[in-house]
This record gives structure tokens, sequence and C-alpha cells, in this order.
């Protein structure tokens, strides 16, 4: 995979995108820490399908919400505690 400075990148779009259409992924670096990855679509698309949704996305959907799986206040049974001798 080939490195851009997002400078070059910015500059050298075009040229960027070619790349990444006949090469695959092109990694960005901003300040040389790696920042970025162009992928083509295709590649991005098969990724999306196969990503697991995260646990956020998960309990935000239609699909987490049920009814309140907690008791009712003070309808839980309570565990007795003997007293120490």
């Amino acid at each position: 995979m080939k490195t851009w400075p997002v400078q070059d990148a910015k500059a050298k779009f075009s040229e960027f995108l070619e790349a990444c259409l006949a090469d695959g992924p092109q990694m960005v670096t901003k300040r040389g820490a790696e920042t970025a990855v162009l992928v083509p679509i295709a590649e991005w698309r098969r990724l999306h399908a196969s990503a697991k949704p995260s646990l956020k996305s998960l309990l935000l959907s239609d699909e987490a919400r049920t009814e309140l799986l907690v008791p009712a206040r003070g309808t839980a049974r309570r565990r007795r505690i003997e007293p120490m001798r």
C-alpha cells in the first residue's frame, strides 16, 4: 500500500484516485501519522457488508427495544443475611 502525505493527496487527487483504482488501498498521512485510507468502492462495500454492528448501533436499533427486563422496584426477592454470632 502506497503512502501519501496529505498535501500530495490533495495536490494530486486525480493521481491518488487512479492509484487507488489500479493498485488498491492508498494510505494518507498527516504530519507523519497514518490518518486515513482511500479504498475502491467494491472493497469498501465488501468490508462494510462483513462488519459486525457495534454495541452502540445494536442498542440504538429497533431490534434492541424490548420490555424492561429489570423487575419493578420492591418486587425483587432479597437474600436474607444472617447476623454474625
